[in-house]
């Protein structure tokens, strides 16, 4: 893969310190090791929108279930609950 594109950014000098002694400690280059980071970072936010959209679709595929079969809406298990909490209350 080509690298042509140069990327500058600010940082703190000790953070800039300690970052290029443990890239040498680890006989890496900080370019080498910069690289690594931000495709470790690409993949993450990926898979974190992959997931994100999975999550989605099953809420929408579970919600079209239960209107298929006649589920209930949250309303009424809202209100069910709120009169077995309101009974319960009364019986102690």
């Amino acid at each position: 893969m080509s690298k042509e594109a140069v990327f500058t950014m600010k940082l703190e000098p000790e953070l800039r310190a300690e970052f290029m002694a443990e890239a040498e400690a680890a006989f890496r280059s900080t370019s080498q090791v910069v690289r690594e980071l931000m495709r470790e970072f690409v993949q993450r936010q990926r898979e974190s929108r992959e997931f994100d959209e999975f999550l989605r679709r099953k809420g929408e595929a579970s919600r079209a279930s239960m209107c298929a079969v006649g589920g209930r809406s949250n309303e009424e298990v809202e209100a069910e609950f709120a009169a077995r909490h309101t009974g319960a209350a009364n019986q102690a």
